[in-house]
């Protein structure tokens, strides 16, 4: 997960991923890694983490987090299910997530429409120019 400028879509999929399960491991990105496949987050890595760490829905938060999850990274931190929001392609999804979709250990849930981290920035952005 990214969380950047975490906003209540990102607390709507940490509830829905909550009720995949009885205990909720968050992995966070770091700032190279999101760098390199989305942006430059305007929050810091730990910004981030004690953010989504705040979440009721959160009991735990793992810092550098892979954008591929391996079979051994899910093993190192006993994940049972591996969730992710249906905001992403199928190639990214095959990418991203072969080993748990192999595992039969892959869940999607819905994305919360109209709100995203890349509209709050355009917001930001349309404010500053009037």
């Amino acid at each position: 997960m990214v969380a950047d400028l975490f906003h209540y879509g990102h607390a709507n999929f940490l509830k829905q991923a909550r009720q995949c399960g009885d205990y909720l491991i968050v992995g966070i990105h770091s700032d190279q890694v999101v760098r390199g496949y989305k942006r430059l987050p305007i929050m810091s890595m730990d910004e981030r983490i004690k953010t989504v760490s705040s979440c009721r829905y959160v009991d735990e938060v793992v810092p550098d987090a892979p954008l591929v999850i391996e079979e051994e990274w899910i093993n190192t931190h006993d994940i049972d299910i591996v969730v992710h929001g249906d905001d992403f392609s199928e190639e990214m999804k095959q990418l991203c997530y072969k080993a748990p979709i192999d595992l039969g250990i892959f869940c999607i849930v819905p994305y919360t429409p109209s709100i995203s981290t890349t509209e709050i920035i355009l917001r930001c952005r349309k404010y500053t120019e009037t």
